[in-house]
């Protein structure tokens, strides 16, 4: 087995290293660089503005760590009155060492539904979230928010920055490296894939088992036809690997 990493930036680098290690072939192949976002230098402001009681959504690792250095570089602190949440333990533990503030998430669905289903959620009306993300991206959990009464704000903390490379070129190198598995982390990493590899290749493309990390990814994926598609439990670097050399065998 040859697996395709499409995780961007340094968490990609070392998913390929841990798989080496455990004796997988991998190649890092993201679509996409993580920098920075526009409106980072407004995220004082817009904590300031809220409630005591109010509630912080960190999306991912990326929105904590930019944030937290945004803030940092300002002299500004995490405020202590408000609740925040994210939708994975790893996003969670990062924060906590980050800021020592508490952070909330979902125990057993690490997604924005399992965030949803979080009692603190059920009644939305008198609250403010702030939703710190990166460009684009998932909008349920906004939509969501707001249909039980929350007044949203959105900040871009991060920004997704697409990666050029000669599609026939490099499609014909990673079938020539014996791609067999992909992995891919999110419904747009996805969507560039499709969009990347050349239309007479997908059946190449298709062919490959698809390793993801939620039930929603692998119905798209099905509907885009692939026939093998698997979810990893968790979105971490090691669950993943975990769930690599679980079909290392196959």
């Amino acid at each position: 087995m040859a697996v395709l990493v499409t995780r961007p930036d340094e968490k990609g680098k070392q998913l390929v290293e841990m798989l080496a290690k455990a004796g997988i072939a991998a190649i890092h192949f993201p679509l996409f660089s993580i920098q920075a976002g526009r409106e980072l230098n407004d995220l004082p402001r817009q904590l300031n503005q809220l409630n005591a009681g109010d509630y912080v959504f960190v999306v991912s690792q990326n929105a904590v760590t930019y944030s937290a250095e945004s803030l940092k570089q300002a002299g500004f602190q995490w405020r202590a009155d408000l609740h925040y949440f994210t939708v994975g333990q790893r996003t969670a533990q990062v924060f906590s060492s980050q800021t020592e503030q508490n952070i909330h998430y979902p125990f057993q669905q690490e997604t924005s539904e399992g965030v949803l289903s979080l009692s603190a959620m059920k009644n939305l009306h008198d609250k403010t979230i702030l939703i710190l993300r990166g460009n684009g991206g998932r909008a349920f959990f906004a939509e969501q928010a707001s249909l039980r009464g929350a007044t949203i704000q959105t900040l871009e903390c991060y920004r997704r920055e697409p990666l050029v490379y000669d599609p026939v070129e490099q499609t014909s190198m990673l079938k020539r490296a014996g791609i067999t598995t992909i992995l891919a982390t999110s419904k747009e990493i996805l969507c560039l894939l499709l969009d990347f590899v050349p239309k007479n290749e997908h059946n190449w493309l298709k062919s490959c088992r698809l390793i993801t990390v939620s039930e929603r990814i692998q119905r798209f994926a099905f509907a885009m036809g692939w026939e093998k598609v698997d979810v990893s439990p968790r979105a971490d670097n090691a669950t993943l690997c975990d769930t690599l050399l679980q079909f290392n065998e196959f």
